[in-house]
Formats: structure tokens, C-alpha cells, sequence
């Protein structure tokens, strides 16, 4: 009997111990939802992507205007010749005293001459004044006594300031003082008329028209 009483006394405890571990040991059903529950509970955000700062904008007010690029130079063409700088130039309503010492010159020794031959008498007495050898202007070269049969004490001749001859004469002595055309006789310093001989023991330059130059 007592036998039957210890057996059945450690049955029963074995049954109360094996139900006592199965109770207190979760199911596997309870793990999952504890898991469940507590992602849920953290509300896991996906992470926030780095923005980088927007560029600062110019201070329109205080950024000084840039300035316009400069238009390109260009140089005016060339003319074409001689006679159409000539046509270009435009006769002052008065004339400084140099201008009309030198236009005098070629109006009284070259008038019915070529453009280039009276745009060399011009170059003579321009490169006269500069030379040091003569006077140091252009009517002191004009004037200086013995070089220029035309002229009268101190003035010119009579001269016809209507007519063509004289405004082209005007022309080639301001084409003459701007330096607007190169001339055969650039370096001249003296001429004289083709129907003469002097003798000269100078270096020839060029004859144009019915003069030879010299310098």
C-alpha cells in the first residue's frame, strides 16, 4: 500500500512539475505577438535623407552693373584715290593762317597740275618746316625771301576763292597737313619746273607733272 501511495505521490508530482514548466514558459504564439507589438510600438520612420543648402542668391542691389562690352574699332576704308579724298574734304567757312599759306602754294605753283603733283609741292614746304634748314612754320617757308617767285612783300596775289582750283587747293593742303596720303615726293625739300635745269647736285626724288622733286 504504501508503495502504491509513493507512486502515485511522485506521478502526481511529476505531472504538477511538467504542467508548472509548460505554464510558465510562454507559447510560441505569445513570442510573436510580443515582437508584433513591440515593432509596432517603436514606429520604426525610414531614415531622412541629407539635403544640402540651396545655393545664397546675389545681392542684386549691391552688385555693381557689369559694364557693356566696347564696340570693336574699326578703321574707315581707304579711299579709293587721290581725287576721291579730294571730293571728301569740306571747305572750312574760314581757313586758319597756315592752311592758306600752304593751299596759296599749291594754288599758285601747281593749279594745273596733277592731284599727286600738287599734293608734292604741299609735302615740300611741310617737310621744310620741319626740317631746321628753313623756317620753323609753313607761311615763314611760304614767305621766306627768294623761295617762292608768287609771293608779293608779305601776301599772295590776287586769288579767285570761288572758283574749283582753289577749293581743290584747299583740299590737298588739308589732305597734306593730316598726312591722309602717301606721295612720291614725302621726303622732298625742293622742286622746280621740268622746262628748266638748274643743275642741282641733290638726290632726285621724282618728277609729277611738270615738276621734279628733290631732296
Amino acid at each position: 500500500m504504501v508503495a502504491i501511495y509513493r507512486a502515485a505521490s511522485l506521478a502526481a508530482v511529476t505531472f504538477c512539475t511538467a504542467f508548472g514548466v509548460a505554464a510558465a514558459a510562454p507559447s510560441f504564439a505569445e513570442t510573436v505577438n510580443d515582437a508584433v507589438s513591440s515593432v509596432t510600438n517603436e514606429q520604426i520612420l525610414p531614415p531622412v535623407p541629407s539635403v544640402e543648402p540651396l545655393p545664397t542668391a546675389p545681392n542684386l542691389e549691391s552688385a555693381p552693373e557689369a559694364s557693356p562690352a566696347p564696340a570693336p574699332v574699326r578703321a574707315a576704308p581707304k579711299p579709293a584715290s587721290l581725287n576721291h579724298l579730294v571730293d571728301l574734304q569740306t571747305m572750312p567757312d574760314k581757313l586758319d593762317r597756315e592752311t592758306e599759306c600752304l593751299a596759296a602754294s599749291v594754288y599758285f605753283e601747281s593749279k594745273t597740275e596733277p592731284l599727286e603733283g600738287q599734293l608734292a609741292v604741299a609735302e615740300v614746304i611741310i617737310n621744310r618746316a620741319k626740317s631746321g634748314r628753313f623756317a620753323s612754320s609753313i607761311c615763314g617757308v611760304v614767305f621766306q625771301k627768294g623761295q617762292f617767285s608768287f609771293v608779293r612783300g608779305n601776301g599772295f596775289p590776287p586769288i579767285a576763292r570761288n572758283g574749283y582750283a582753289w577749293r581743290e587747293a584747299v583740299a590737298i593742303a588739308q589732305i597734306a597737313l593730316a598726312d591722309q596720303w602717301d606721295s612720291r615726293a614725302s621726303k622732298a625739300l625742293f622742286f622746280h619746273a621740268s622746262r628748266v635745269s638748274p643743275g642741282w647736285n641733290k638726290v632726285r626724288v621724282a618728277q609729277l607733272g611738270n615738276h621734279v622733286f628733290y631732296r
